[in-house]
C-alpha cells in the first residue's frame, strides 16, 4: 500500500459531533471531508462540506458517493441496504461493512450475534407484547426494556419491576423490543477498539459513570483491577472479530460485583467513551476511524497519562440559543481541555460538548505511562482528576 497527500476524501453518513470531530482529525493526514446530514448548517459543517439531505435519501447518498473516495457513518441511522447499493454499483468502498451495521443497529440481533459467539452477555428476551414482557419479568425478575433500534442517551430504554407496568412500558418504547436482565454490576466499563487491514487494536480500558442514562464522565484508566482491565479487553477483542469491515467500535461493558465482564452495547462508530483519546492518547480515535476506513496504517492506542473526560449537557428547562458561559476556567486551567460541538440550540440534556482532563507522567516513555495507571507528577490521580473536570464543567451555565 502507498500513501500520498493529499489524500482522498472520505464520505461521511452523519454530521454531527462525531461527524465534526472526524473531519478535524483528517485535516492534518491531508484527507478531505464531506458528510451527508438533513439539518443545514449542522455541527460539521463548520470544518467539512455539507450535503444536506436525509439519511435514506437515494439521491443524496448517491452524490455522497460521487462526491468521496470511501464511505462510512457516525450514526446507525445510515441505511445499510442503499450502502450496499452503493458500493456494488459505484464501486465504493463501505467501511464499517453495512453488515457490521445491520448487526448492531438491532440490539435483539446484536445480542443474538454475541450469544452465538459465546461473548459473555446479560440474559435477554424478544418482546413482542406485553405477555412477552410479563414472561421476561418471570423470568428475570426485573428488567431493562430497550427499543430494538434508534435508541440512544436513555431514550428507548424503560427499567420495569412490575407485570402491571408491562403496557404501558412497551407503549413507552414506541416498538418491537428486547428485555435485559439488571445486572449487578460494580461499574460500566467501555473500550474502544480499531479493526484495520489485518489488525485489531485496542485503546486502554475507562470507566463510564452515567446518570439518568446519559454518560457524565469517562476515566482513564479505569478503577478497577489488572485482571478486570485484561478480561474487557479479551471480551473487546473478541467483539471485533466478529464484526466486518474497518473502523473504530465503542464497545460498552458491565463489570459484574463477581468481576465478570459483559457485553452491554456496541456502537459501530467513533464513541462518547472514546473522546478522552484526543488529548489523552497517541493517536485519537477520530484519526484512526480516518486510517482504518481508507486501509491505512493505524496510530498507537497508548495512553498519554491519566485522563478524564467530561460532557457539558444542556442545564436548561427547554430549547434556547446556545451560548456558553464561564469557559474562562477551563481555558485557564493546565491540562485541560474544551470542545464544543457548534450546535446552535441547547436543549435539556443535549450533548453540547465536553472537557478533559489530563494529568502528566514525567520522565517515562510513551509505552512506559500505558502501565502508569494511577497518577502523574503533578500529583493527580484519576480521582482528583475526576474531581477538577467536574468542578470545572458544572461551572459552566447557558445563558
Amino acid at each position: 500500500m502507498t500513501v500520498t497527500v493529499p489524500g482522498p476524501t472520505l464520505g461521511v453518513v452523519g454530521g454531527g459531533q462525531l461527524g465534526r470531530m472526524l473531519a478535524e482529525a483528517a485535516s492534518p493526514l491531508g484527507v478531505d471531508i464531506v458528510v451527508l446530514d438533513p439539518t443545514p448548517d449542522c455541527p460539521a459543517a463548520a470544518v467539512a462540506d455539507q450535503i444536506v439531505g436525509d439519511f435514506d435519501d437515494p439521491d443524496a447518498m448517491a452524490e455522497l458517493a460521487a462526491r468521496a473516495d470511501a464511505l462510512t457513518f457516525e450514526i446507525e441511522l445510515a441505511d445499510p441496504d442503499l450502502l450496499d447499493e452503493l458500493a456494488d454499483k459505484e464501486g465504493i468502498a463501505v467501511h464499517p461493512s453495512p453488515d457490521a451495521l445491520r448487526t448492531i443497529e438491532d440490539k435483539l440481533v446484536q445480542k443474538r450475534t454475541f450469544g452465538d459467539a459465546d461473548i459473555p452477555i446479560p440474559p435477554f428476551h424478544r418482546v413482542d407484547d406485553a405477555d412477552d414482557l410479563r414472561a421476561a419479568l418471570d423470568e428475570f425478575g426485573s428488567v431493562m426494556l430497550k427499543a430494538r433500534t434508534g435508541g440512544y442517551d436513555g431514550r428507548g430504554n424503560v427499567p420495569v419491576t412490575d407485570p402491571a407496568e408491562a403496557e404501558a412500558a412497551i407503549e413507552a418504547v414506541g416498538g418491537p423490543a428486547m428485555a435485559e436482565a439488571f445486572v449487578d454490576f460494580e461499574r460500566e466499563l467501555s473500550v474502544i477498539g480499531v479493526r484495520g487491514e489485518g489488525e485489531i487494536r485496542t485503546f486502554p480500558v475507562g470507566e463510564n459513570v452515567h446518570e439518568d442514562e446519559i454518560l457524565r464522565e469517562t476515566i482513564v484508566p479505569a478503577r478497577t483491577t489488572d485482571e478486570v482491565r485484561e478480561e474487557a479487553n479479551r471480551v473487546a477483542r473478541e467483539v471485533l472479530s466478529h464484526l466486518p469491515g474497518r473502523g473504530v467500535f465503542g464497545i460498552e461493558l458491565f463489570e459484574t460485583s463477581d468481576g465478570e465482564v459483559l457485553v452491554n452495547e456496541v456502537a459501530p462508530r467513533p464513541h462518547n467513551s472514546g473522546h478522552w483519546t484526543i488529548e489523552g492518547a497517541l493517536c485519537s480515535q477520530f484519526e484512526q476511524h480516518v486510517r482504518a476506513v481508507l486501509g491505512w496504517p493505524l496510530g498507537a492506542t497508548t495512553r498519554r497519562a491519566p485522563t478524564v473526560s467530561a460532557n457539558i449537557l444542556g442545564t436548561v428547562e427547554e430549547s434556547q440559543p446556545a451560548r456558553l458561559s464561564g469557559v474562562e476556567a477551563p481555558l485557564s486551567e493546565p491540562g485541560v481541555s474544551l470542545h464544543w460541538y457548534g450546535k446552535d440550540e441547547v436543549r435539556p440534556l443535549r450533548k453540547m460538548g465536553h472537557l478533559t482532563a489530563v494529568g502528566e507522567v514525567a520522565g517515562h516513555s510513551p509505552a512506559a505511562n500505558q502501565n502508569a495507571e494511577r497518577s502523574g507528577d503533578d500529583g493527580a490521580t484519576v480521582e482528583e482528576l475526576l474531581e477538577r473536570a467536574r468542578a470545572l464543567r458544572d461551572g459552566l451555565s447557558f445563558d
